[in-house]
């Protein structure tokens, strides 16, 4: 009786210790910003509920705002396939099996063993009965034993619950992490198309131009013949269409290239989408810039949200560090029965136990535990940093996408007016040229100009194109709604250990 009121008064003050967590509590670092952001060009206010719930939806799928069906079905085929993304996956995985790991040491460990044979004990040895050199001494004996270990670590200032809560927010950081490596696989998918088929129109900006020299060269040719040119102009006309040929053939290089890396995002082998890929299509529709974005939305970004969780993380393992500092408990029992004989082993002769409570004091370690508190107080310091700096990076990655955004608009304008100018000053070169007006000079010259000014225009187009995806993808848009694809390799642990039927090992 008395040893069961000792057994519930040590068990009620184990768990009365146990609720005692040692180390900070984790608080998330406040950081002032404003509340739009300035090159919005729109008065600063506090955005409401219904604009961010509005731009959220915008930026959920932003890659169907392009109007490209074969754009949405190279993000969904992506999302699905590539491999690095389903790496990060599985990263979560393991973390996850990572903190179930820890979370066992709230539990008794126990173990079961059992066992039996032979032994001989030396008879040299001066031990009451035995003598040395006495024929009476029996040294050999037959054993068998079978019993039970166990352990339990009571977790009375936290340290279990410190290193648990660290690996739950490690595994919020993966999940983070995994996300934002999801937001630029489809910044990088979306950037490659964009450069996809604004090459295919310089392909077609070259061809036409190759057409434009041949004309030339065909006029030249007659002149000659008419008597009015010479050698000199044929063969600057020849050199021209051949320049032309060969400024083409880059182009069709890169179009290989971009095809194949779109593959291998979408974890395919290079060249299984270069038939369907190669055929051009139109440019993608710039989307209209979005009609609200209060600052508030550069949370969705997943880097900021990862480095907030490894905060999390680093402040936990203080706890860690400073519930090494108090004393360990640990209960250990032990059940071990030893005999000579089967019908032995199971009498209370045979019994052999302990159930002990055992602490253990840090006292002299020269300074090593006080550093390791020392060493997690500057690493938590250094993830707040580091939120800080990231949140910081983040707008300015927006800031500067919206920049770019409403400067590339009147840039490609003016581009495109450069072009439609520069091929009419080619078209009446030409004419003037068969006139006898003006000398093939200045008709190279032109189509040159002509050429420069297109290939100029197309790049710009390929610039509104990223300046949108570049927007999308500073803004931390694109993530939502996917859910982890889980990979995991068909073992089952009940058909490799039927004891992980019965017990939770």
């Amino acid at each position: 009786m008395k040893g069961r009121r000792r057994l519930g008064l040590f068990l009620a003050t184990s768990m009365l210790l146990s609720a005692c967590t040692v180390g900070p509590n984790y608080q998330p670092d406040r950081m002032k910003v404003p509340a739009a952001f300035k090159e919005t060009e729109e008065e600063e206010h506090p955005a409401t509920p219904e604009e961010i719930e509005r731009t959220n939806k915008e930026m959920t799928e932003w890659w169907s705002l392009f109007k490209d069906p074969i754009l949405t079905r190279l993000v969904e085929d992506a999302i699905k396939g590539n491999y690095d993304l389903q790496i990060a996956g599985q990263r979560i995985l393991a973390e996850r099996a990572i903190r179930d790991r820890s979370a066992a040491q709230w539990y008794p460990q126990m173990d079961a063993n059992m066992g039996g044979g032979d032994v001989r004990y030396s008879i040299n040895i001066d031990n009451w009965p035995l003598r040395p050199g006495n024929a009476a001494n029996r040294p050999e004996a037959s054993m068998l034993t079978y019993g039970v270990m166990a352990s339990w670590e009571l977790d009375m200032f936290g340290r279990i619950r410190r290193d648990v809560e660290a690996h739950e927010h490690q595994v919020e950081a993966n999940i983070e992490g995994r996300r934002a490596l999801l937001m630029g696989l489809l910044s990088e998918l979306a950037s490659d198309y964009m450069l996809l088929r604004v090459t295919q129109l310089q392909i077609k900006i070259a061809t036409d131009n190759i057409r434009v020299a041949k004309d030339a060269l065909d006029l030249t040719n007659k002149l000659y013949l008419e008597g009015v040119g010479n050698t000199l102009q044929i063969a600057q006309a020849q050199a021209e269409m051949d320049a032309q040929i060969a400024a083409r053939e880059p182009l069709k290089t890169r179009v290989s290239q971009v095809t194949h890396a779109i593959a291998v995002l979408l974890g395919k082998m290079p060249g299984e989408l270069e038939e369907e890929l190669k055929i051009p299509r139109p440019l993608p529709i710039v989307p209209e810039f979005p009609a609200t974005l209060p600052s508030i939305v550069i949370a969705n970004r997943p880097d900021i949200r990862m480095a907030e969780r490894q905060y999390a993380v680093a402040t936990a393992q203080i706890g860690v560090a400073v519930a090494n500092l108090y004393p360990h408990f640990v209960v250990p029992l032990t059940f071990n029965p030893n005999a000579s004989a089967m019908y032995q082993a199971f009498q209370a002769n045979a019994m052999s136990w302990q159930f002990l409570l055992m602490a253990s004091m840090p006292l002299m370690h020269g300074g090593k535990m006080t550093a390791e508190v020392r060493a997690a107080q500057a690493a938590a310091e250094a993830a707040r940093l580091t939120y800080r700096q990231t949140v910081l990076q983040g707008f300015k990655e927006v800031e500067d996408a919206m920049a770019a955004w409403h400067d590339d608009i009147e840039y490609a304008e003016q581009l495109h007016k450069a072009a439609e100018d520069s091929a009419t000053a080619s078209e009446r070169a030409r004419k003037l040229y068969g006139a006898g007006l003006v000398g093939f000079l200045e008709v190279l010259t032109t189509e040159r100009t002509t050429l420069n000014a297109q290939n100029m225009e197309a790049l710009a187009k390929l610039e509104r194109l990223r300046d949108a995806v570049n927007l999308y993808t500073a803004l931390g848009a694109g993530w939502k709604g996917v859910a982890l694809t889980n990979t995991t390799l068909p073992v089952s642990l009940e058909t490799q250990n039927f004891l992980a039927r019965a017990f939770k090992q």
